[in-house]
């Protein structure tokens, strides 16, 4: 456990019950901050019973801490603006900021001859654009109060490309070198700014992937199964990254602990990648 209490947070894309943003969500609250939950609509997943960013709220403050759940266009400047307000008039000031959000996959895992424009676009404009456009927000707010933390979930793709995935890893990669530039335009003001790399990690979007890739004949479940465990297979510690293991990454980064790191692109992999 680290030492967050009076730290005020910003998470984007913490709508879905079993995805990273929630889990990151949680561990700084236990942490002691306070937090603010962001997605692009209340309920991003409306076929789970889960009810999104409100049942996220609910369960911070009951540990305690207070939130916000507020929808949020990270693409959108005006809109990430607006809720970073909220939650400086809300909590006091905005200390850390983690970058979350990420366009789901679809028509953009094919081969770059066959990707169309729009589908790259898409991506880039949640990924990378979303990352930068939060990343600014929160370091004009940052920099009027001498310091803080941004933190950017990029991905083990941001780190090395494969066939098929090519607006996804440019985006990824992307978040990558933003991280360095900032780390250094920031590191005066007192900021930090840092990436996680994380493996594949199941969450709701697996099984979407798995549609897009995978035997048409195999349903999704036996299909996301066997990539599940094809993958953990090649993990040297013997199993697959789970939401938890990237928040308590993320906890330490935001930690005093991590005072002296910045610029970094922590892979989160079990070992399946190494650097």
């Amino acid at each position: 456990m680290y030492n967050l209490q009076g730290k005020a947070v910003f998470v984007t894309g913490a709508g879905g019950e079993h995805g990273i943003g929630r889990a990151i969500a949680l561990r700084l609250a236990e942490d002691g901050a306070d937090v603010a939950v962001t997605d692009i609509v209340e309920k991003p997943y409306p076929e789970a019973e889960w009810s999104g960013l409100p049942a996220l709220k609910a369960e911070i403050e009951a540990m305690g801490r207070r939130s916000l759940a507020l929808t949020c266009d990270v693409t959108n400047a005006s809109s990430v603006e607006a809720a970073m307000q909220r939650t400086a008039e809300a909590f006091g000031q905005v200390d850390i900021l983690v970058n979350n959000a990420a366009a789901r996959g679809g028509g953009d895992r094919v081969p770059v001859v066959d990707l169309p424009d729009y589908e790259w676009d898409r991506v880039m404009a949640v990924n990378l654009k979303g990352t930068f456009v939060c990343s600014r927000g929160a370091a004009r707010h940052m920099m009027a109060r001498g310091g803080g933390r941004i933190i950017s979930v990029s991905s083990v793709l941001g780190l090395r490309g494969i066939a098929r995935f090519a607006a996804y890893c440019s985006s990824k990669f992307g978040i990558v070198g933003l991280t360095q530039a900032l780390a250094q335009e920031l590191a005066p003001h007192g900021i930090t700014v840092n990436a996680i790399c994380p493996s594949l990690t199941p969450t709701e979007r697996v099984g979407h992937m798995v549609n897009l890739f995978e035997n048409p004949q195999l349903e999704v479940k036996e299909a996301t199964d066997a990539l599940l465990s094809g993958a953990a297979g090649s993990t040297p510690i013997g199993r697959l990254a789970q939401t938890d293991d990237l928040a308590h990454a993320v906890s330490f980064l935001a930690s005093d602990g991590a005072d002296f790191l910045t610029g970094l692109s922590l892979p989160v992999t079990g070992g399946s990648f190494m650097r």
